[in-house]
């Protein structure tokens, strides 16, 4: 139960709905859910309503806790998710420059969206990418919250997404995060 002081408000008395037992299991899930908990954190403010970032982030520490997911892969799917849901969803389905549908194989921070071949070759701040980091960067812009985690991606192209979603956080951001040691 909840109630309104002077200045802030109080809480009375709680009830857990999920604790995320197996968190307190594994250090490096309790690593990444601290990292993404500071985000949040970092972002968000007092009488602010943040539901859909509630939900992100209670799908994100479900998804840690309970499935067996990459934690790079979910961290920066996270990541992405968080900057659309903040303003900032980058342009998925043609090329920022000339609007070019087909051949889009690089990703512009400073334009916020992918490029075809020969204006990605122009941009000093794309990053390289295949199809699959493609698939996956238009997968975690449009899919449904509970469905967000609900895809893998191989070593080459798990790269290329975590580097990708790394930089283009910190850009927009215009903060570095950095994944801690805690202990």
């Amino acid at each position: 139960m909840t109630y309104k002081g002077s200045e802030t408000y109080h809480i009375n008395s709680v009830e857990p709905i999920e604790i995320f037992y197996n968190l307190r299991m594994d250090l490096d899930k309790l690593k990444y859910a601290v990292h993404i908990n500071k985000i949040v954190q970092d972002i968000t403010h007092e009488n602010q309503n943040c539901y859909n970032i509630l939900q992100l982030l209670l799908n994100t520490l479900y998804t840690i806790s309970e499935m067996n997911k990459n934690l790079d892969m979910v961290l920066g799917v996270f990541k992405l998710r968080l900057l659309c849901l903040l303003g900032f969803t980058p342009k998925i389905d043609k090329c920022t420059s000339c609007r070019e549908e087909e051949n889009l194989c690089y990703f512009s921070i400073k334009d916020n969206g992918v490029k075809c071949v020969s204006c990605g070759k122009q941009d000093t701040s794309t990053i390289q990418i295949s199809k699959s980091t493609l698939n996956a960067i238009r997968y975690t812009v449009t899919a449904p919250p509970k469905k967000l985690y609900s895809f893998a991606l191989k070593d080459e192209s798990l790269d290329e997404f975590k580097l990708l979603t790394k930089i283009y956080f910190n850009e927009k951001l215009e903060k570095e995060y950095k994944l801690e040691d805690l202990f």
